[in-house]
């Protein structure tokens, strides 16, 4: 067990040393985690002004339960109805006490490194999956499970019928290619327990159904990475197909405390890929954050999900 750790370990680094640029700072160089910033907000209840507060609502607002203009940023550091309205939606949604404060159950949530999804899109997407979150749409699976938690992108965007074996590309010039078989096994799982997708690797950047690679900060798809800590990765919905892991992350090949597993990541994003939106169970590979040092499999949850979405 513990030759088979040290292998781990040793890939890990490598892989880690190899993805990010020779150029770079020490890749456990301390620095400010983007979520830290909520640290200091413990204990915050509405009626409080208190400085930090209107970063705390641009961080609701990035995951879809504000629907401020923060076009210009947030105009207050007022800790208003709204602002606790939008808190007591995030408790519900993650299986919280709903205080409407910022405690310290809700904090540590808050300040996991995270999917760069929102969980609320357009503020129609719950991450419940019930018949009230289905009504009056049109297209929508037949197979509605109340007692699931899965959740879909609205509209419910789908690859379409008979399109169920999708290629995918590497950017190779921000992916190294120890960084593809986690890739590659996480595809594997879906096939394996859908059966209903398979996926094959191109080199044909245009044919290709879905794009992979590795990014940081603004990459040109309105969806910014944030650093160490912070935002993860993200994908689109059908039939977008693009995939990105933000390239300052410390990523691993297993379960190493302080790195992101890739494969867990990779299994979540393939998620949304395919039509998913978040989970509220926890043990799922949709649910929105994972912890540092942890490895995640597909859940029932999720496979529910895509057959109730396909209608498998």
């Amino acid at each position: 067990m513990a030759q088979h750790f040290h292998l781990i370990s040793c890939i890990s680094t490598l892989f880690l040393l190899l993805l990010v640029p020779s150029n770079s700072e020490n890749l456990k160089a301390k620095k400010p985690r983007p979520f830290g910033f909520l640290n200091h907000l413990q204990g915050c209840k509405k009626g409080e002004n208190l400085a930090g507060l209107r970063e705390l609502k641009q961080y609701l607002s990035k995951f879809g339960y504000l629907n401020y203009n923060f076009s210009k940023g947030p105009k207050n550091d007022d800790f208003d109805e709204v602002l606790e309205a939008a808190m007591k939606k995030y408790q519900a949604n993650y299986n919280l006490k709903i205080t409407g404060t910022l405690d310290p159950e809700t904090l540590s949530k808050m300040v996991m490194p995270r999917c760069g999804v929102p969980d609320i899109i357009n503020g129609t997407t719950r991450m419940k999956n019930t018949k009230a979150n289905h009504r009056h749409r049109n297209h929508r699976p037949k197979k509605l499970h109340t007692v699931s938690h899965y959740s879909f992108i609205p509209g419910y965007p789908r690859w379409p019928a008979g399109k169920t074996h999708l290629t995918y590309w590497f950017d190779l010039t921000t992916t190294h290619p120890t960084a593809i078989p986690p890739f590659v096994r996480a595809f594997d799982k879906w096939t394996t327990l859908t059966q209903y997708f398979s996926f094959e690797e191109t080199s044909d950047y245009e044919a290709s159904d879905i794009k992979i690679g590795f990014e940081r900060g603004a990459h040109g798809d309105g969806s910014s990475f944030d650093g160490q800590g912070g935002v993860i990765a993200h994908a689109f919905a059908p039939t977008d197909g693009r995939f990105h892991c933000d390239a300052d992350e410390l990523w691993s090949i297993g379960a190493i405390e302080g790195y992101m597993d890739l494969e867990s990541v990779a299994l979540h994003e393939i998620g949304h890929l395919l039509g998913l939106g978040h989970s509220s169970v926890e043990d799922a590979i949709m649910y929105p954050s994972i912890p540092s040092g942890v490895v995640k499999d597909l859940h029932a949850d999720d496979i529910g999900g895509i057959k109730a979405l396909y209608n498998i």
